[in-house]
């Protein structure tokens, strides 16, 4: 099939990245995606039927690429639909999973695994396996909220328990539900333990990545949650090994923003472009485990990098976002380090830089770290210990999801972004 100019989804997976599963698409090389976004994280752990913790997007095949090629995803546009929302931090309710309360949440009471549910009244006890009737939710709230934003989406409230039980009776409106998504609304639970903070929204994709080489929960796509799936006592275990299978499309990094590029690796034909998890604003780390997730409008323009082979992914995050020490030499600081150079006899051996940002991912924070470091030096041939030197000196390591997301950032010589045939995007980001 010819690709398409541009491919509109509004469908979802349940919960598995499956590279078996039929994409959407073609889209062509140099084409558009149009997605109706999801809520993330709450809604889909309160759905026991989704299995990963997430309901995010089909994917969408790409045209002309192959395995060992890259996918250059630029975030044209975020629009938030929601008018509120709910979250909070997370506890899960033993005796309601097997082994993941992500993935494999069971009745407790029947014992059916990944039941459909119902809703009965409101609150942590509203949702109901629809077989026998028993309060199944796998998770509850700890400390939570809920938020309603303004018309123009750029501040929100936390509201009362009045305002909060007011969103409940028509929860799918105001989250602005996508009409083929499954979830239950996380404004059921009517949380208001946080009542008349304001906050700013910064919306970002929590998802956006390609479809890894086997099947896969999509919220641990990921080497820190999909650390759980090693070993695991559920249909989705993997070993050690077979988690390298993953293409880190679940980063919660709040600089996978409007005007970001996200350079993607391609681990099955098409690539299999997903997205999801928006959300309306994150501080570095996430640090609650979930933020206010909302339904939303993205538009992405994708392009294919023929064998740009890489493990995980690269992103280039608008120019505001960079690391102070990261941000692109300026003209000024560019003649002054001349004149310094011509004081000590080296005129002709400066360099020409650039910014990249590697992700690393991992169990834990150091893994994670060590993961963006190596990734860094195996794509750029430079030694781990160079570029720990550069990451220190010219950039920094910054935490994208507490426990194991980080972006190891600095500047990179020039020739090194030309070898890798990056330069065209590189510079343009950051002309």
């Amino acid at each position: 099939m010819k690709g398409k100019e541009t491919i509109l989804v509004n469908e979802f997976i349940n919960g598995v990245l499956d590279p078996e599963d039929v994409m959407l698409g073609p889209v062509k090389d140099g084409g558009h995606i149009v997605a109706n976004t999801t809520p993330g994280c709450w809604g889909p752990m309160i759905t026991p039927c989704l299995r990963g913790g997430h309901e995010v997007t089909k994917p969408v095949h790409v045209e002309g690429a192959e395995v060992g090629d890259a996918i250059a995803v630029k975030i044209e546009s975020i629009r938030v639909t929601s008018i509120a929302t709910a979250s909070g931090h997370d506890q899960p309710v033993e005796g309601r999973f097997n082994g993941d309360p992500f993935v494999a949440p069971k009745c407790p009471n029947c014992g059916t695994v990944n039941p459909d549910t119902k809703i009965e009244g409101i609150g942590q006890e509203a949702i109901r396996c629809a077989e026998c009737g028993e309060d199944i939710t796998p998770f509850r709230f700890t400390n939570a909220y809920t938020m309603t934003f303004n018309d123009g989406k750029q501040v929100g409230i936390t509201l009362n328990q009045q305002g909060a039980e007011k969103i409940v009776h028509d929860g799918k409106h105001y989250m602005s539900t996508p009409e083929n998504s499954v979830q239950n609304p996380i404004v059921t639970f009517a949380p208001h333990d946080i009542v008349g903070a304001i906050a700013r929204l910064r919306p970002f994709l929590g998802q956006l990545g390609t479809t890894p080489a086997r099947p896969m929960p999509d919220s641990h796509n990921a080497g820190d949650f999909g650390s759980f799936l090693v070993g695991a006592p559920h249909d989705y275990t993997l070993t050690k090994e077979e988690l390298e299978d993953r293409t880190d499309g679940h980063m919660d990094i709040n600089r996978v923003r409007e005007g970001a590029v996200h350079i993607c690796p391609v681990k099955v034909p098409g690539g299999g472009i997903y997205l999801g998890d928006m959300h309306a604003m994150q501080g570095d780390g996430e640090i609650a485990g979930h933020t206010t997730d909302v339904s939303g409008i993205v538009t992405l323009k994708v392009e294919v990098l023929k064998g740009l082979t890489i493990d995980g992914p690269i992103l280039l995050p608008v120019e505001e976002d960079l690391p102070y020490l990261a941000k692109p030499i300026t003209a000024s600081e560019r003649k002054q380090a001349e004149q310094l150079a011509a004081e000590w006899g080296m005129e002709k051996q400066l360099e020409e830089s650039l910014p990249l940002s590697f992700i690393g991912t991992g169990e834990n924070l150091n893994a994670a770290t060590d993961n963006g470091m190596e990734r860094a030096a195996k794509l750029l041939e430079m030694s781990v210990p160079e570029v720990m030197n550069r990451a220190t000196i010219t950039g920094s390591i910054e935490i994208g999801r507490h426990p194991g997301v980080v972006t190891v950032t600095f500047l990179v010589p020039v020739e090194r972004i030309k070898k890798l045939k990056l330069e065209k995007y590189v510079a343009e980001q950051y002309a």
